[in-house]
Protein backbone atom coordinates (compact mmCIF):
# COMPACT_ATOMS: atom_id res chain seq x y z
CA UNK A 1 0.00 0.00 0.00
CA UNK A 2 1.66 3.28 -1.13
CA UNK A 3 1.22 6.47 0.94
CA UNK A 4 -2.47 7.82 0.34
CA UNK A 5 -3.42 11.20 -0.57
CA UNK A 6 -6.17 13.24 1.83
CA UNK A 7 -7.95 16.20 0.62
CA UNK A 8 -8.51 19.04 3.58
CA UNK A 9 -11.17 21.47 3.53
CA UNK A 10 -9.66 24.69 4.99
CA UNK A 11 -11.74 27.74 4.33
CA UNK A 12 -15.24 28.54 2.78
CA UNK A 13 -16.34 32.13 2.05
CA UNK A 14 -17.81 34.26 -0.59
CA UNK A 15 -14.24 35.69 -0.87
CA UNK A 16 -10.94 33.57 -0.10
CA UNK A 17 -7.53 35.51 -0.12
CA UNK A 18 -4.16 33.57 -0.70
CA UNK A 19 -0.65 34.08 -1.69
CA UNK A 20 1.39 31.76 -3.69
CA UNK A 21 5.29 31.45 -2.76
CA UNK A 22 7.23 29.90 -5.72
CA UNK A 23 4.87 29.15 -9.04
CA UNK A 24 1.89 27.56 -9.24
CA UNK A 25 0.15 25.64 -12.25
CA UNK A 26 -3.39 24.57 -13.56
CA UNK A 27 -3.59 21.22 -14.18
CA UNK A 28 -3.11 21.66 -18.04
CA UNK A 29 0.18 23.91 -17.15
CA UNK A 30 -1.42 26.72 -19.56
CA UNK A 31 -1.94 28.92 -16.33
CA UNK A 32 0.97 30.15 -13.86
CA UNK A 33 -0.37 31.90 -10.33
CA UNK A 34 2.26 33.85 -8.14
CA UNK A 35 1.71 36.71 -5.72
CA UNK A 36 -1.47 37.41 -3.99
CA UNK A 37 -4.64 36.50 -5.64
CA UNK A 38 -8.48 36.42 -4.76
CA UNK A 39 -11.25 33.75 -5.53
CA UNK A 40 -14.70 35.02 -5.43
CA UNK A 41 -18.12 33.13 -5.86
CA UNK A 42 -19.97 34.75 -9.38
CA UNK A 43 -22.95 33.07 -10.16
CA UNK A 44 -21.74 29.66 -11.50
CA UNK A 45 -18.20 30.43 -11.78
CA UNK A 46 -14.97 31.50 -9.97
CA UNK A 47 -13.55 34.50 -10.59
CA UNK A 48 -9.38 34.68 -9.61
CA UNK A 49 -7.91 38.13 -9.39
CA UNK A 50 -4.69 39.33 -8.77
CA UNK A 51 -5.51 43.33 -9.35
CA UNK A 52 -3.70 42.80 -12.90
CA UNK A 53 -5.86 39.82 -14.26
CA UNK A 54 -9.19 38.09 -13.79
CA UNK A 55 -9.75 35.18 -14.74
CA UNK A 56 -13.45 33.01 -14.93
CA UNK A 57 -12.35 29.06 -14.40
CA UNK A 58 -14.91 26.48 -13.38
CA UNK A 59 -15.77 24.75 -10.25
CA UNK A 60 -13.29 22.27 -8.97
CA UNK A 61 -10.30 24.65 -10.18
CA UNK A 62 -6.82 22.65 -9.16
CA UNK A 63 -3.09 24.36 -8.60
CA UNK A 64 -0.07 22.54 -8.25
CA UNK A 65 3.28 23.89 -7.12
CA UNK A 66 6.11 23.36 -10.20
CA UNK A 67 8.36 22.62 -7.84
CA UNK A 68 6.73 20.59 -5.07
CA UNK A 69 9.14 20.69 -1.91
CA UNK A 70 10.03 24.37 -2.56
CA UNK A 71 6.56 26.01 -2.96
CA UNK A 72 3.84 26.97 -0.60
CA UNK A 73 0.88 29.02 -0.04
CA UNK A 74 -0.16 31.25 2.41
CA UNK A 75 -4.31 31.21 2.90
CA UNK A 76 -5.89 34.38 4.63
CA UNK A 77 -7.92 34.67 7.92
CA UNK A 78 -8.58 31.33 8.77
CA UNK A 79 -11.02 30.54 11.31
CA UNK A 80 -10.02 28.11 13.68
CA UNK A 81 -11.80 26.69 16.71
CA UNK A 82 -15.46 27.76 15.02
CA UNK A 83 -17.91 28.05 17.75
CA UNK A 84 -15.61 27.17 20.76
CA UNK A 85 -14.23 29.25 23.50
CA UNK A 86 -10.69 29.85 21.88
CA UNK A 87 -12.17 30.77 18.07
CA UNK A 88 -9.78 33.35 16.21
CA UNK A 89 -8.49 33.87 13.04
CA UNK A 90 -5.02 32.92 11.71
CA UNK A 91 -3.18 33.29 8.28
CA UNK A 92 -2.05 29.63 7.56
CA UNK A 93 0.71 28.26 5.52
CA UNK A 94 0.32 25.09 3.51
CA UNK A 95 2.32 22.79 1.44
CA UNK A 96 0.69 20.38 -1.53
CA UNK A 97 -1.99 21.22 -4.24
CA UNK A 98 -4.66 23.60 -3.86
CA UNK A 99 -8.27 23.50 -5.11
CA UNK A 100 -10.99 25.37 -5.06
CA UNK A 101 -14.68 24.40 -5.17
CA UNK A 102 -18.11 25.45 -4.66
CA UNK A 103 -20.32 24.15 -2.09
CA UNK A 104 -23.70 26.16 -0.63
CA UNK A 105 -23.19 28.95 -2.19
CA UNK A 106 -19.52 29.28 -0.94
CA UNK A 107 -16.02 28.62 -1.85
CA UNK A 108 -13.93 26.37 0.17
CA UNK A 109 -10.31 26.56 -0.01
CA UNK A 110 -9.41 22.08 -0.23
CA UNK A 111 -5.65 21.16 0.35
CA UNK A 112 -4.12 18.02 -1.42
CA UNK A 113 -1.51 16.86 0.41
CA UNK A 114 -0.07 13.15 1.27
CA UNK A 115 -1.03 11.54 4.60
CA UNK A 116 1.95 11.79 6.44
CA UNK A 117 2.81 15.32 5.49
CA UNK A 118 -0.72 16.32 6.85
CA UNK A 119 0.04 14.47 9.86
CA UNK A 120 2.71 16.48 10.88
CA UNK A 121 0.92 19.49 10.81
CA UNK A 122 -1.74 17.67 12.93
CA UNK A 123 0.34 16.51 15.43
CA UNK A 124 1.53 20.01 16.23
CA UNK A 125 -1.82 21.89 15.80
CA UNK A 126 -3.88 19.34 18.34
CA UNK A 127 -0.99 19.83 20.97
CA UNK A 128 2.50 21.77 21.26
CA UNK A 129 4.73 20.34 19.49
CA UNK A 130 7.33 20.08 22.72
CA UNK A 131 5.52 17.31 23.77
CA UNK A 132 7.37 13.94 24.84
CA UNK A 133 8.74 12.05 22.11
CA UNK A 134 6.57 9.18 23.22
CA UNK A 135 3.11 11.17 23.13
CA UNK A 136 4.14 12.44 20.15
CA UNK A 137 4.55 9.08 18.80
CA UNK A 138 1.40 7.66 20.41
CA UNK A 139 -0.53 10.16 19.14
CA UNK A 140 0.60 10.09 15.54
CA UNK A 141 -0.66 6.41 15.59
CA UNK A 142 -4.22 7.09 16.32
CA UNK A 143 -4.49 10.58 14.12
CA UNK A 144 -3.12 8.36 11.64
CA UNK A 145 -5.87 5.76 12.61
CA UNK A 146 -8.75 7.98 12.93
CA UNK A 147 -8.33 9.15 9.35
CA UNK A 148 -7.70 6.24 7.24
CA UNK A 149 -10.76 4.59 9.45
CA UNK A 150 -12.73 7.86 8.54
CA UNK A 151 -11.93 7.26 5.12
CA UNK A 152 -13.01 3.73 4.56
CA UNK A 153 -16.17 4.53 6.39
CA UNK A 154 -17.17 7.04 3.41
CA UNK A 155 -16.06 4.66 1.09
CA UNK A 156 -18.34 2.59 2.50
CA UNK A 157 -21.22 4.53 2.82
CA UNK A 158 -20.97 5.88 -0.22
CA UNK A 159 -21.01 2.98 -2.07
CA UNK A 160 -23.87 1.31 0.30
CA UNK A 161 -26.23 4.50 -0.93
CA UNK A 162 -27.88 5.03 1.84
CA UNK A 163 -28.10 8.23 3.43
CA UNK A 164 -26.37 8.19 6.39
CA UNK A 165 -28.09 9.54 9.81
CA UNK A 166 -27.02 11.57 12.64
CA UNK A 167 -30.36 12.64 14.48
CA UNK A 168 -33.50 11.40 15.61
CA UNK A 169 -36.05 13.93 15.92
CA UNK A 170 -39.67 14.07 17.46
CA UNK A 171 -41.77 16.77 19.12
CA UNK A 172 -40.28 15.82 22.74
CA UNK A 173 -36.91 14.38 22.09
CA UNK A 174 -33.75 15.14 20.00
CA UNK A 175 -31.20 13.01 19.73
CA UNK A 176 -27.88 14.02 17.30
CA UNK A 177 -24.23 13.50 17.34
CA UNK A 178 -21.69 15.23 15.24
CA UNK A 179 -19.42 13.31 13.05
CA UNK A 180 -16.86 14.08 9.90
CA UNK A 181 -19.58 12.81 7.66
CA UNK A 182 -21.04 16.36 7.13
CA UNK A 183 -18.52 16.61 4.38
CA UNK A 184 -19.27 15.17 0.99
CA UNK A 185 -16.76 17.25 -1.22
CA UNK A 186 -13.79 16.44 0.36
CA UNK A 187 -12.28 13.67 3.39
CA UNK A 188 -11.63 15.83 6.18
CA UNK A 189 -11.72 19.53 7.58
CA UNK A 190 -9.16 21.31 9.67
CA UNK A 191 -10.41 22.30 12.19
CA UNK A 192 -12.08 20.88 16.12
CA UNK A 193 -14.56 18.77 14.35
CA UNK A 194 -12.40 16.83 12.27
CA UNK A 195 -8.75 17.30 13.55
CA UNK A 196 -6.78 20.53 13.80
CA UNK A 197 -4.74 20.57 10.99
CA UNK A 198 -3.31 24.28 10.74
CA UNK A 199 -0.76 23.86 7.78
CA UNK A 200 3.17 23.86 7.88
CA UNK A 201 3.01 26.79 9.77
CA UNK A 202 3.09 24.39 12.55
CA UNK A 203 5.16 22.07 11.59
CA UNK A 204 8.32 23.33 13.71
CA UNK A 205 10.03 20.51 15.42
CA UNK A 206 12.78 17.71 14.55
CA UNK A 207 10.71 15.67 17.10
CA UNK A 208 7.55 16.09 15.59
CA UNK A 209 9.35 14.95 11.89
CA UNK A 210 10.99 12.54 14.27
CA UNK A 211 7.72 10.72 15.67
CA UNK A 212 5.68 10.74 12.57
CA UNK A 213 8.73 8.84 10.07
CA UNK A 214 9.17 6.48 13.40
CA UNK A 215 5.45 4.89 13.31
CA UNK A 216 5.22 5.70 9.62
CA UNK A 217 2.10 3.59 8.26
CA UNK A 218 1.83 2.04 11.56
CA UNK A 219 -2.33 2.09 12.42
CA UNK A 220 -4.19 0.25 15.19
CA UNK A 221 -6.67 -2.46 14.49
CA UNK A 222 -9.34 -4.68 15.56
CA UNK A 223 -10.20 -8.06 14.07
CA UNK A 224 -8.25 -6.75 10.59
CA UNK A 225 -9.84 -3.00 10.60
CA UNK A 226 -8.53 0.19 11.51
CA UNK A 227 -9.48 1.55 14.64
CA UNK A 228 -11.49 4.79 14.70
CA UNK A 229 -9.74 6.31 16.78
CA UNK A 230 -11.04 9.00 18.76
CA UNK A 231 -9.63 11.62 21.30
CA UNK A 232 -9.88 14.70 23.13
CA UNK A 233 -8.27 16.84 25.82
CA UNK A 234 -9.10 15.38 29.41
CA UNK A 235 -11.40 12.89 30.43
CA UNK A 236 -11.71 13.95 33.74
CA UNK A 237 -10.45 10.50 35.44
CA UNK A 238 -12.71 8.13 33.41
CA UNK A 239 -13.65 7.48 29.50
CA UNK A 240 -16.94 7.04 27.51
CA UNK A 241 -18.18 4.43 25.50
CA UNK A 242 -18.39 5.45 21.77
CA UNK A 243 -22.03 4.43 21.45
CA UNK A 244 -22.83 7.13 23.98
CA UNK A 245 -21.52 10.33 21.71
CA UNK A 246 -21.84 8.93 18.10
CA UNK A 247 -23.45 6.01 16.69
CA UNK A 248 -25.01 3.50 17.91
CA UNK A 249 -22.61 1.38 17.34
CA UNK A 250 -19.99 -0.94 19.57
CA UNK A 251 -16.35 -0.33 19.23
CA UNK A 252 -14.60 -2.99 21.99
CA UNK A 253 -11.54 -0.80 22.07
CA UNK A 254 -13.64 2.29 22.85
CA UNK A 255 -14.56 1.42 26.49
CA UNK A 256 -14.38 2.03 29.42
CA UNK A 257 -10.86 3.14 31.08
CA UNK A 258 -10.39 4.25 34.31
CA UNK A 259 -7.49 6.96 33.64
CA UNK A 260 -4.62 6.12 36.10
CA UNK A 261 -2.35 2.78 37.60
CA UNK A 262 -5.73 1.71 39.77
CA UNK A 263 -8.70 2.42 41.17
CA UNK A 264 -8.86 6.29 42.61
CA UNK A 265 -9.57 5.32 46.59
CA UNK A 266 -12.91 6.28 48.09
CA UNK A 267 -15.26 6.49 45.25
CA UNK A 268 -17.45 4.24 43.24
CA UNK A 269 -17.11 4.55 40.09
CA UNK A 270 -20.71 3.51 38.76
CA UNK A 271 -20.62 6.97 37.53
CA UNK A 272 -24.95 6.28 35.95
CA UNK A 273 -25.59 6.75 39.40
CA UNK A 274 -26.15 10.62 40.89
CA UNK A 275 -24.87 10.07 44.26
CA UNK A 276 -21.51 8.15 42.69
CA UNK A 277 -21.13 11.10 39.81
CA UNK A 278 -21.77 14.41 42.81
CA UNK A 279 -19.07 13.17 44.80
CA UNK A 280 -16.69 11.96 41.53
CA UNK A 281 -17.09 15.15 40.28
CA UNK A 282 -16.90 17.20 43.49
CA UNK A 283 -14.09 15.00 44.51
CA UNK A 284 -10.43 15.69 43.73
CA UNK A 285 -9.43 11.70 42.63
CA UNK A 286 -5.75 10.50 41.44
CA UNK A 287 -5.84 10.49 37.29
CA UNK A 288 -3.01 10.90 35.29
CA UNK A 289 -4.63 13.61 33.52
CA UNK A 290 -5.65 15.45 37.17
CA UNK A 291 -2.24 17.62 36.39
CA UNK A 292 -1.37 20.84 37.36
CA UNK A 293 2.31 20.34 36.65
CA UNK A 294 3.07 23.39 34.11
CA UNK A 295 6.31 21.86 32.68
CA UNK A 296 4.00 18.90 31.15
CA UNK A 297 1.05 20.72 30.01
CA UNK A 298 3.04 24.12 28.83
CA UNK A 299 4.73 21.40 26.77
CA UNK A 300 1.14 19.27 25.35
CA UNK A 301 -0.77 22.19 24.79
CA UNK A 302 -1.04 24.97 22.31
CA UNK A 303 -1.32 28.45 23.56
CA UNK A 304 -5.04 29.23 22.81
CA UNK A 305 -5.99 26.10 24.73
CA UNK A 306 -3.51 26.81 27.75
CA UNK A 307 -5.92 29.73 28.04
CA UNK A 308 -8.41 26.74 29.73
CA UNK A 309 -6.60 25.74 32.44
CA UNK A 310 -9.58 24.22 34.85
CA UNK A 311 -10.16 21.18 32.62
CA UNK A 312 -10.21 18.44 35.32
CA UNK A 313 -13.34 20.08 37.55
CA UNK A 314 -14.67 23.06 36.42
CA UNK A 315 -18.06 24.97 37.48
CA UNK A 316 -20.29 27.33 35.36
CA UNK A 317 -23.09 29.61 36.82
CA UNK A 318 -25.80 30.80 35.02
CA UNK A 319 -28.85 33.05 36.05
CA UNK A 320 -32.59 31.79 35.04
CA UNK A 321 -32.83 34.21 32.90
CA UNK A 322 -29.36 34.13 31.51
CA UNK A 323 -29.62 29.84 30.48
CA UNK A 324 -33.08 30.56 28.79
CA UNK A 325 -32.09 33.29 26.60
CA UNK A 326 -28.26 30.74 25.91
CA UNK A 327 -30.74 27.76 25.29
CA UNK A 328 -33.63 29.91 23.15
CA UNK A 329 -30.21 31.23 20.96
CA UNK A 330 -27.91 27.82 20.69
CA UNK A 331 -31.07 25.27 20.35
CA UNK A 332 -33.32 27.28 18.12
CA UNK A 333 -36.08 25.99 20.85
CA UNK A 334 -37.96 28.74 22.90
CA UNK A 335 -38.18 26.75 26.50
CA UNK A 336 -39.34 29.95 27.84
CA UNK A 337 -38.36 30.16 31.21
CA UNK A 338 -35.91 27.45 32.83
CA UNK A 339 -37.56 25.11 35.53
CA UNK A 340 -35.17 22.41 35.66
CA UNK A 341 -32.26 20.64 34.35
CA UNK A 342 -32.95 16.72 34.83
CA UNK A 343 -29.96 14.64 33.41
CA UNK A 344 -32.06 10.79 32.51
CA UNK A 345 -28.73 9.14 31.19
CA UNK A 346 -25.34 9.05 32.05
CA UNK A 347 -22.74 6.91 30.29
CA UNK A 348 -19.73 5.07 31.40
CA UNK A 349 -17.83 8.26 32.34
CA UNK A 350 -20.56 10.08 34.02
CA UNK A 351 -21.28 12.32 30.90
CA UNK A 352 -24.74 13.20 31.04
CA UNK A 353 -26.49 11.09 27.27
CA UNK A 354 -30.17 12.31 28.02
CA UNK A 355 -30.75 15.15 29.05
CA UNK A 356 -34.37 16.72 29.83
CA UNK A 357 -34.95 20.32 30.06
CA UNK A 358 -38.47 21.29 31.70
CA UNK A 359 -39.53 25.25 30.75
CA UNK A 360 -42.21 27.42 31.19
CA UNK A 361 -43.83 26.73 27.28
CA UNK A 362 -41.77 23.69 26.45
CA UNK A 363 -40.47 20.52 28.04
CA UNK A 364 -38.15 18.36 25.97
CA UNK A 365 -35.17 15.72 26.24
CA UNK A 366 -32.12 16.15 24.50
CA UNK A 367 -28.88 14.30 23.44
CA UNK A 368 -26.31 13.26 22.76
CA UNK A 369 -23.23 14.83 24.51
CA UNK A 370 -22.35 17.59 22.27
CA UNK A 371 -25.74 18.56 21.30
CA UNK A 372 -26.26 19.23 25.06
CA UNK A 373 -22.75 21.03 25.47
CA UNK A 374 -23.61 23.07 22.60
CA UNK A 375 -27.43 24.37 23.71
CA UNK A 376 -26.05 25.07 27.54
CA UNK A 377 -22.90 27.43 26.55
CA UNK A 378 -22.94 30.55 23.89
CA UNK A 379 -19.62 28.49 23.38
CA UNK A 380 -19.24 25.23 24.22
CA UNK A 381 -19.20 23.36 27.95
CA UNK A 382 -16.03 21.61 28.49
CA UNK A 383 -17.81 18.42 28.87
CA UNK A 384 -21.44 16.76 29.54
CA UNK A 385 -20.15 15.45 32.74
CA UNK A 386 -21.60 17.44 35.00
CA UNK A 387 -24.43 17.81 37.96
CA UNK A 388 -26.72 20.63 38.56
CA UNK A 389 -27.53 22.79 41.49
CA UNK A 390 -29.99 25.36 41.39
CA UNK A 391 -30.33 27.92 43.87
CA UNK A 392 -32.87 30.56 45.11
CA UNK A 393 -36.04 30.91 43.93
CA UNK A 394 -38.68 31.97 41.07
CA UNK A 395 -36.98 34.36 38.62
CA UNK A 396 -33.91 34.95 41.29
CA UNK A 397 -32.67 31.38 40.83
CA UNK A 398 -29.31 30.25 39.56
CA UNK A 399 -28.36 26.64 37.80
CA UNK A 400 -24.63 26.05 39.18
CA UNK A 401 -23.04 23.26 36.78
CA UNK A 402 -20.45 21.54 38.34
CA UNK A 403 -18.64 19.33 35.78
CA UNK A 404 -15.36 17.23 34.48
CA UNK A 405 -13.43 16.98 31.64
CA UNK A 406 -12.53 18.95 28.72
CA UNK A 407 -14.66 17.01 25.36
CA UNK A 408 -16.19 13.92 24.70
CA UNK A 409 -14.05 11.46 26.56
CA UNK A 410 -13.69 8.65 24.22
CA UNK A 411 -10.57 6.76 23.15
CA UNK A 412 -7.25 8.80 24.07
CA UNK A 413 -7.04 11.37 26.87
CA UNK A 414 -4.19 14.18 25.53
CA UNK A 415 -3.73 15.21 29.10
CA UNK A 416 -3.56 11.98 30.62
CA UNK A 417 -1.28 10.54 27.61
CA UNK A 418 1.06 13.57 28.00
CA UNK A 419 1.59 12.78 31.34
CA UNK A 420 2.07 9.02 30.69
CA UNK A 421 4.49 9.53 28.33
CA UNK A 422 6.28 12.30 30.92
CA UNK A 423 6.16 9.41 33.09
CA UNK A 424 8.64 7.14 31.19
CA UNK A 425 5.70 4.94 29.59
CA UNK A 426 6.43 3.85 26.03
CA UNK A 427 3.84 4.97 22.88
CA UNK A 428 3.00 1.69 22.96
CA UNK A 429 1.84 1.27 26.47
CA UNK A 430 -0.03 4.39 26.00
CA UNK A 431 -1.98 2.86 23.30
CA UNK A 432 -2.33 -0.27 25.02
CA UNK A 433 -3.84 1.67 27.82
CA UNK A 434 -6.66 3.68 25.98
CA UNK A 435 -7.41 0.89 23.43
CA UNK A 436 -6.90 -1.84 25.57
CA UNK A 437 -8.43 -4.28 23.00
CA UNK A 438 -6.60 -3.19 19.93
CA UNK A 439 -3.64 -4.23 17.93
CA UNK A 440 -0.43 -2.01 16.63
CA UNK A 441 -0.11 -2.85 12.99
CA UNK A 442 2.22 -1.24 10.10
CA UNK A 443 -0.35 -1.06 6.48
CA UNK A 444 2.58 0.75 4.45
Amino acid sequence: MNVPEISVGVLSGKEISFSFFGRYLDIKGLMEFKGNWIARFSGEKIILSNGERNLEVNDGFLLLPETPGNSSFLIHNVMIGVNFHWQREENQMFSGNLKIIMEHDLLTAVNILPVEDYLISVISSEMSPTSSEEFLKAHAVISRSWLLAQMEKSDSVEKSGVKYKTATISEDEITRWYDREDHQNYDVCADDHCQRYQGVTKASTPAVQKAIQVTSGQVLTFHGSICDTRYYKCCGGVTELFENVWEPVKHPYLTKVIDYQRHPEGFNLNLKDEESVTKWIKGNPDAFCNSADENILQKVLNDFDLETNDFFRWKVSYTREELSDILRTRSGIDFGMVNELIPLERGESGRIIRLRIEGTKKTMTIGKELEIRKSLSRTHLYSSCFIVEKTGSNNNCQFTLYGAGWGHGVGLCQIGAAVMGSMGYSYDQILRHYFSEAKLEKMY
